[in-house]
């Protein structure tokens, strides 16, 4: 069957980059229009994306590829810019362009009140556009190039409040965190292009050469590890994952954007959609798996300890991109880490717009310092709910579906990685349990009158709900279709009664547990009075950012300081030394052209006694 409407998929970024533009160029006249102009464009790159998806849902489909024109040729050497159409890349376009629609109409009634908010539209749409043409690049220098456009789209945002030094701070970081991985890309691309065969780059070549066994060994390993480095900067993996938690400067929408649908889920792209290449070196794949692993328990440690309440999803964030890290790691396909990172686009989008609905009302992100908003907000509460059952694992949510396959495919194939999954379960439910107990349940901490947020607000969260309860359903146990139509391969369905039991469990111990610390006395935290120092490390995030300031910050920092020196003290010093004594020169002549003229006789006769005393020394040394 021939594709229709895939052929049209290059509107879809398209449209927001028109709207960026057209944003851009009104300027401030587009303050108010600027807002629906950018809502409008995003829906309508929705419809055109619900459309290629409809159709490939039906049977026989094939893949399309539009190869366009020629951009680049250097001597024999071409790259064409084109996109492609597929299973995998169909369910992106759906996720980002529904995600992104939903942050827009919350958007509009979040930000109302900011004199820069036509600014604000025109950086999601052009976000927009860098992550949509990110996902139909046909080759990986055009990805590229969308890979570093989301990367400076994420710093205008993250300091979109750019008076906020926090806020200038955390866009600095975020740019420079992200660089490291995007350098081990680039450097990952530059060795694929010396081995591919013609130096293709396009994905369907990558794929049938590393599938056909002509690029393998130690070439194919170090590939994979460099596209793994890129992908860890922009999904937050240990220890690239400073980053993400203090992009939380940003305006809430962002967050949700940059969260869920967008920058975070770039990285697990990447490596689905060269899972070729990582498949072709059992050495790469054990490091994805297990270095997910390690981040996904990790950050969810962090979780338990963090008090505002953006920072609890953004360690939550990092934790279950670990997961799906982990996810493609241990498994022969790449639809479990798919799967979640479908799943959890939807109900992490939802808490943190709902985190944003909470902020709206309470003007204050420390969870302690609220409690007893659940019976004045219950849109929120309810929605949060929901959000907090599905990242929680608890069943029949989406998260639990997608968590049970990822543990399901690690019980197959490790056991050390299965009970990480399982503790990690743990702690996830017990953090996502202490948020929500401390902020809806109990007295008033804050002593203000709350009320719910306005429609605009409320309306996405209740869509969102709705995928975050129920999108799990399509990849059960005992239904395989969803990833026989994501790989187009068969694949074994198992069911593991067991993993099931055992998910559940540390998910109800978590939120059970939660309960008891934090419901029945909210405020009290017995964790923090028995292990003060065990307390304070996980507070303290480990105190990575200190050691990478101790080792790494501090002594660049000295080495710019010595050079800075050099460079004022020698370099410019010779420049300001010669200039000097031009300068002097000069004004020692001038003062000797004075118009005197015994001063001229002076000048003439010591000129004459200089020249005799020279060629008298040179005859002296000659003869001697």
């Amino acid at each position: 069957m021939i594709s229709v409407y895939s052929q049209y998929v290059w509107l879809i970024p398209l449209f927001p980059l028109l709207a960026y533009v057209l944003i851009t160029a009104s300027g401030r006249s587009a303050r108010r229009t600027g807002l629906y102009l950018s809502t409008a464009a995003i829906f309508a790159s929705f419809v055109v994306a619900l459309l290629i998806l409809i159709e490939r849902l039906g049977k026989g489909v094939q893949d399309y590829t539009w190869n366009g024109f020629q951009w680049l040729r250097v001597g024999d050497f071409a790259v064409s810019l084109g996109f492609e159409v597929n299973n995998l890349n169909a369910i992106m376009l759906i996720v980002v362009t529904l995600v992104s629609f939903l942050v827009h109409i919350y958007s509009i009634g979040y930000m109302k009140d900011d004199e820069r908010v036509h600014v604000f539209f025109s950086y999601i749409a052009l976000f927009s556009f860098a992550m949509l043409g990110l996902v139909i690049s046909v080759n990986l220098v055009e990805f590229y190039v969308f890979w570093e456009l989301v990367g400076v789209c994420s710093f205008l945002l993250i300091g979109f409040w750019y008076t906020k030094p926090e806020a200038k701070a955390a866009a600095k970081k975020a740019f420079i965190v992200t660089r490291i991985g995007d350098f081990g890309l680039f450097i990952g691309i530059l060795l694929l292009f010396w081995s591919m065969p013609g130096h293709a780059l396009d994905f369907n070549s990558v794929q049938n050469a590393f599938t056909s066994g002509q690029v393998e060994g130690s070439a194919a390993t170090w590939i994979a590890l460099l596209f793994f480095v890129g992908a860890m900067g922009k999904s937050g993996q240990f220890p690239l994952h400073t980053w993400l938690p203090d992009a939380m400067e940003g305006p809430t929408p962002i967050s949700a954007l940059i969260h869920a649908a967008t920058m975070v889920a770039a990285g697990v792209y990447l490596v689905a959609r060269t899972f070729d290449v990582f498949l072709a070196s059992d050495t790469a794949m054990q490091i994805v798996a297990y270095v997910g692993g390690f981040t996904a328990i990790f950050a969810a440690t962090i979780g338990t300890a963090q008090n505002d309440i953006k920072r609890i999803l953004a360690y939550s964030t990092v934790s279950q991109l670990g997961y799906m890290m982990m996810a493609l790691g241990v498994s022969a396909t790449y639809t479990t880490g798919i799967f979640h990172l479908f799943t959890h686009a939807f109900f992490k989008a939802l808490l943190f717009l709902g985190a944003g609905s909470i902020i709206h009302a309470v003007h204050t992100q420390d969870i302690t310092k609220m409690g007893g908003i659940g019976g004045r907000m219950k849109i929120t509460a309810w929605t949060f709910a929901i959000g907090t059952l599905a990242l929680s694992g608890i069943p029949p949510f989406s998260g639990f579906w997608s968590k049970d396959a990822i543990l399901s495919q690690a019980y197959e194939t490790n056991s050390l990685l299965f009970w990480v999954g399982i503790v990690g379960a743990f702690f996830t439910a017990l953090y996502m349990a202490r948020l929500f107990f401390l902020v809806f349940w109990g007295k008033s901490r804050s002593g203000q009158e709350v009320h719910e947020s306005p429609a605009s607000m409320t309306f996405p969260l209740l869509l969102l709900a709705v995928p975050a309860a129920l999108a799990g359903f399509l990849y059960t146990p005992w239904s395989g279709w969803f990833g026989d139509w994501l790989t187009g391969r068969t694949e074994a369905e198992a069911v593991h009664a067991g993993v099931m039991l055992l998910s559940t469990a540390a998910g109800v111990l978590g939120i059970v547990l939660g309960y008891l610390l934090y419901a029945r006395k909210p405020g009290s935290f017995v964790f923090s009075a028995k292990f003060p120092w065990l307390y304070n490390l996980v507070r303290r995030k480990y105190y990575i950012d200190e050691i990478y300031r101790t080792i790494i910050v501090l002594p660049l920092r000295g080495i710019g300081y010595l050079l800075q020196a050099v460079d004022t003290f020698i370099v410019d010093g010779v420049v300001r030394l010669a200039a000097a004594a031009a300068v002097g020169l000069g004004r020692t002549g001038s003062r000797l052209q004075n118009g005197q003229v015994q001063t001229y006789g002076l000048i003439t006769l010591l000129g004459l006694l200089v020249l005799i005393l020279a060629v008298a020394g040179r005859r002296f040394i000659h003869v001697g």
